[in-house]
């Protein structure tokens, strides 16, 4: 899932500043992991039980954003903890950007739904002599992604917090295996401001534009590794040729058409004689986007219009981030999958016309 690691650049693209209000929490995290697959049966041993530590910024109005968002809270944690087997995946330690926004909101409690994605390090991955039950991870780095939901209570300079979460290690079939982990957490947080926001807040400007539809095109480069394990990696490259339209301030669309080549196509059929054009594939894509200023999440659906063999399913998805520089230059990372499976990262590139 390292397509979701661009959420890193939210809260440096859209960072606080001294008007803001801010905090610091701890919250204990107490799960379980998850065996989604039946291979997996064996490595659930035990509770997964964590601690984060977090700091984060309320949206007070100052950007344009806030209001249309519901004044969301966003910032960086820090995670530490075990995943539900401490003998074959040891002691997980992260960092991620996160952002909460309000679902249900009064004068001090808080509803909200919240993203969060960054980096995790395993000291403890799948080694074929050493420790080849740890069939989740084979690679000290990898992606982290929660999802929650979180009800907040503040009173004075305190605020207590209750979250449900899924949180996903996994490192996007860079290297196999990759089953991944998922571990459901509850946890209770204790957190205290720092700092106060400013009273008067005067909104900055908003580049989205309602009014037309973006055009532009993104090269894309990536590779993946598919068994048996210690195989080699298959390049990744295409071009994806995309239109951009906002309805709102925090809604949006983008589709695209997909050119894609995968070599390691060709392995699914090593006795069938294949050319580049024959594994040469198109697809077509719809998103919904969401815009915090430069900064895009892009999560969607789409369908190959020439898979001239398919060995993979028909559907395939995309999530992920973009940021978008006012002279039109893109920066891209997605993860491209099927279904829950994971295909490969698109890391790319690319140009908005007419910025």
């Amino acid at each position: 899932m390292k397509a979701l690691l661009l959420l890193l650049f939210c809260v440096g693209s859209i960072h606080a500043n001294a008007q803001e209000e801010s905090w610091l929490e701890v919250r204990p995290k107490l799960g379980f992991l998850i065996a989604h697959r039946s291979i997996m049966g064996h490595v659930v041993k035990e509770h997964a039980v964590a601690t984060e530590f977090s700091y984060y910024f309320k949206g007070n109005g100052e950007r344009y954003w806030h209001e249309p968002y519901n004044h969301p809270t966003y910032g960086v944690s820090g995670f530490v903890g075990t995943v539900g087997n401490r003998d074959l995946f040891g002691i997980y330690y992260g960092a991620y950007g996160f952002m909460s926004m309000p679902l249900i909101q009064t004068k001090n409690f808080t509803f909200s739904g919240r993203l969060g994605a960054g980096l995790s390090y395993a000291p403890k991955v799948y080694n074929q002599e050493l420790n080849n039950l740890s069939i989740a991870t084979s690679t000290h780095v990898n992606a982290l992604v929660s999802l929650a939901v979180e009800s907040r209570y503040e009173f004075g300079p305190y605020a207590l917090n209750a979250i449900v979460d899924m949180t996903h290690f996994s490192n996007g079939a860079v290297k196999v295996p990759n089953l991944g982990l998922n571990v459901p957490f509850v946890s209770l947080g204790y957190g205290y401001r720092i700092r106060e926001a400013q009273a008067e807040i005067v909104p900055r400007f908003s580049d989205v534009n309602p009014k037309y539809w973006e055009f532009g095109a993104v090269g894309v480069l990536s590779a993946k590794e598919v068994y048996p394990v210690g195989g080699k990696k298959y390049p990744c490259f295409g071009v994806n040729l995309m239109g951009r339209r906002y309805f709102r301030p925090q809604v949006g669309m983008e589709v695209s058409l997909d050119f894609m080549h995968k070599s390691s196509l060709q392995t699914y059929a090593p006795d069938v004689p294949m050319t580049s054009a024959d594994i040469f594939q198109m697809g077509a894509f719809v998103g919904y986007l969401m815009p915090f200023y430069r900064f895009h999440i892009v999560v969607g659906m789409g369908y190959y219009l020439r898979d001239k063999y398919g060995f993979q399913e028909p559907v395939y998805h995309r999530v992920g981030m973009r940021y978008v520089f006012n002279n039109g230059l893109n920066i891209n990372c997605v993860l491209k999958s099927h279904w829950a499976r994971a295909d490969y990262v698109e890391y790319g590139i690319g140009y908005t016309f007419k910025r």
